[in-house]
């Protein structure tokens, strides 16, 4: 089977309070949507890695084990009295090394945090375990994104060249197409930053539920989760767009960068690892 995308950016009910897949409900679609392998990223744990690896390899599906980190914000937020969210960088287990890289990482986020706010890590902990880790920049979400959205283009490319060096080979500019505004803002940059410095683009959907229809229930556990009220206009919200997408409808939406999808394919070909 020669699929042409895989997705890489699943976030299961492991992801406390924000994914609301049941793991071997992905594995089940990934199955029936004959899509060969799937990645999961949930934040900053590996609580489901092993269910996750299990449940695939009985069903046939390549196992694709990575993390959504969280890092120390490479830029302050000057407003007064905003806690900066964290940097998201997206990191999967190429191998053995790799995987071991990983725990290490989401161990010290909660058992040594960098500023003392678990689960966050330093750039220098990321810098000590790299090796084996194949990285994506983490979309808006990354340092490399809030710096375009701030107007430091400069510095997102700073930010860029620090995560080249650190993965040489192993790292892939993340392109998303959920209808947000701030990735219409950041999209052309990211493609020319992406260019300058041969760094492969990579197409990803930001997954948290399977169907649309679980849109507004979805929708609703935030509320419960955030405490807040669905009529309230300040508060998180995801789109009907973050949900498992087949790869036609992934092919449709990527269409004019098919690069983007393909490599989506190579890097889950690159990942040789499955948790026993």
């Amino acid at each position: 089977m020669n699929p042409a995308f895989i997705h890489l950016r699943v976030h299961s009910d492991y992801s406390l309070l924000e994914g609301a897949i049941h793991l071997k409900d992905m594995v089940k679609w990934a199955k029936a949507k004959n899509m060969p392998a799937i990645g999961l990223a949930d934040h900053a744990n590996l609580f489901g890695s092993l269910e996750f690896s299990l449940a695939a390899a009985d069903s046939g599906i390549q196992p694709i084990l990575g993390c959504t980190l969280m890092l120390q914000p490479a830029q302050p937020d000057t407003r007064a009295g905003v806690r900066p969210k964290p940097d998201q960088l997206l990191a999967y287990a190429q191998n053995e090394t790799g995987w071991k890289n990983l725990l290490a990482l989401v161990s010290k986020s909660y058992l040594a945090p960098a500023g003392g706010t678990a689960p966050l890590l330093s750039m220098d902990d990321v810098a000590a375990h790299s090796e084996g880790l194949l990285i994506l920049t983490g979309g808006i979400y990354g340092a490399v994104g809030k710096a375009l959205l701030a107007g430091r283009d400069a510095y997102a490319e700073e930010q860029l060249l620090t995560l080249s060096r650190l993965f040489p080979g192993r790292l892939y500019m993340e392109l998303m197409r959920h209808g947000l505004p701030e990735e219409k803002q950041t999209e052309a940059r990211f493609i020319k930053l992406a260019y300058a410095h041969n760094i492969p683009l990579v197409a990803t959907n930001d997954v948290y539920f399977i169907e649309e229809d679980m849109y507004e229930a979805h929708d609703a556990f935030l509320c419960i989760a955030d405490g807040a009220y669905v009529s309230e206009d300040k508060r998180r919200r995801l789109t009907p767009e973050h949900r498992l997408k087949p790869i036609e409808e992934m092919q449709a939406l990527f269409a004019d960068i098919p690069e983007a999808l393909a490599k989506s394919v190579s890097f889950a070909q690159r990942c040789a690892f499955v948790a026993e």
